[in-house]
């Protein structure tokens, strides 16, 4: 992989984190100041990560500029490898089923991103 690929990677990773954090704040004050019940957290929740990969893979494949589909996948992957890491050596749990299926949900959005994301800047450069 080339190093321009390993910083559109970060780039992807520090604007999935960035929106995560938000979103995470948001919910969060939401949860504490409003009505907002759980069970309707858990689906906007996961809209929310679904919407805040693709964004990660698009940026992802826009500063890539070329194999979106690699750039996004990975991007999508570094970020399920994480949260993985996270949950199990902080709190000793391995993923569930549901959890996995989430995942694979958050690695295609992220895919898509990136494969979208490149094909704008391909776009951009034909219409120079």
């Amino acid at each position: 992989m080339q190093s321009k690929h390993f910083v559109a990677l970060m780039y992807g990773w520090i604007v999935i984190l960035g929106l995560i954090l938000i979103a995470s704040f948001s919910l969060a004050l939401l949860l504490r100041f409003s009505s907002f019940n759980e069970p309707t957290l858990s689906w906007v929740a996961l809209v929310i990560g679904l919407i805040s990969l693709f964004i990660g893979g698009l940026i992802a494949g826009i500063k890539g500029k070329a194999k979106g589909w690699m750039i996004g996948a990975f991007t999508g992957l570094g970020f399920t490898i994480f949260t993985f890491l996270v949950q199990y050596l902080g709190y000793q749990q391995s993923f569930s089923l549901e959890q996995s299926i989430h995942h694979l949900f958050y690695i295609s959005a992220a895919l898509f991103g990136g494969v979208i994301g490149v094909n704008i800047v391909t776009d951009e450069n034909k219409n120079s």
